[in-house]
């Protein structure tokens, strides 16, 4: 498995192993032998399109992809990895062909780990007893109970609300799973008391504690029974990346450079303001800062700063002002998130802890 700190009482993903194996050249070459080894069906020495594909699923299963045939976005996304092995032609794929792609493509998931670690938790119900059990279970649960109750919502209601604001902090794995939901949490629901009648009065906050006590009891024994796998990933966006390209002339130029590749130029030379987002989501990797659209928190600080310097008005400026205006856009947004960081996390029930490349990695210690 990639990685081998611990954190969260599970095993973070970090990328280091797959830097260390493709940065030792011996040790590369020789999984990449035993990799081509194993795919080539036939012995001629070249892998066929219907070769590959076992090698372009664990890919996908890296990735935390479904399973080919799925749907067609996911399709889509393995037929360009199919493709970058084969270049687009049916034709075989040598092994220092396969070598080359295979670097560049694990290297891209190793960078994508270091800057987003995944943490693989095994959630068995250990820590949702600890939380049960200690002297702050009640103080939260009251301070739940006071932002769920309503006079018409029945003690299911309630529990299954209060469920949703718990996390894999206190040993709960995400509610929103339907897995999780229909194999954990309503089972665990059955012991509820039934629904109210109208005639019946209001949650009382005591009634509550007990019978929420008694339902996250009977999640804790589900989850002894069968476990559930958890990818849990944190990332705060806190200026720092951003602090670092600005401080790096080299590196800032040669981004620039590349975000403005792509911009149409009119025949004076002249850009127009309006593709200053799209140089923006062209720079946000090296700067740190995920694309435009992903995160409602980082597009609004991102909107801030366009209206403050007037980067939406559709003007057309010289190349060297387009690149200036896109450092500004880039300092001001780093000043706002230095002065108010944005911190996102998420988490994802896996059927097993193999969200990272270790199913492509499983043959190199062979």
């Amino acid at each position: 498995m990639d990685g081998k700190k611990r954190s969260m009482g599970g095993q973070v993903l970090d990328g280091s192993d797959i830097m260390k194996l493709v940065g030792n050249e011996e040790a590369f070459s020789n999984f990449v032998d035993h990799k081509f080894k194993e795919l080539d069906f036939d012995h001629d020495g070249k892998l066929s399109v219907s070769e590959l594909q076992p090698v372009v699923a664990d890919i996908g299963v890296a990735l935390g992809l479904p399973p080919k045939g799925t749907s067609s976005e996911s399709d889509h996304i393995y037929s360009e990895f199919l493709d970058e092995f084969t270049h687009g032609e049916e034709g075989k794929v040598s092994k220092t062909e396969f070598k080359e792609v295979l670097s560049d493509i694990l290297l891209g998931m190793a960078t994508g780990l270091k800057r987003d670690p995944i943490v693989i938790l095994r959630i068995d119900g250990e820590d949702l007893q600890e939380f049960i059990n200690s002297p702050s279970f009640e103080t939260e649960m009251v301070s739940i109970f006071s932002g769920v109750e309503s006079p018409d919502a029945t003690l299911r209601d309630l529990i299954t609300k209060a469920l949703e604001k718990l996390t894999v902090d206190q040993g709960l794995p995400p509610t929103s799973d339907s897995w999780v939901m229909s194999q954990i949490v309503e089972p665990a629901l059955l012991s509820c008391t039934a629904n109210q009648s109208e005639e019946q009065p209001a949650i009382s906050q005591e009634t509550f504690l007990k019978e929420f006590k008694k339902t996250a009891e009977n999640i804790v024994v589900r989850l002894q029974e069968q476990p559930v796998i958890v990818a849990h990933s944190e990332n705060t966006f806190d200026g720092s990346g951003i602090r670092r390209l600005l401080g790096n002339k080299f590196e800032l130029e040669k981004a620039l450079n590349t975000a403005t590749e792509a911009v149409p130029q009119d025949r004076h030379g002249k850009m127009c303001k309006e593709y200053l987002r799209v140089a923006l989501d062209s720079v946000a990797p090296s700067a740190g800062l995920p694309p435009y659209g992903a995160l409602e928190e980082m597009d609004k600080v991102t909107n801030d700063v366009f209206k403050m310097v007037d980067a939406d008005d559709g003007k057309l400026v010289k190349e060297e002002e387009f690149k200036k205006l896109l450092a500004e856009i880039l300092g001001s947004i780093m000043l706002q998130l230095e002065g108010n960081p944005i911190s996102v996390s998420s988490n994802s029930v896996v059927q097993e802890p193999i969200a990272s490349a270790s199913s492509l990695l499983q043959t190199s210690s062979s």
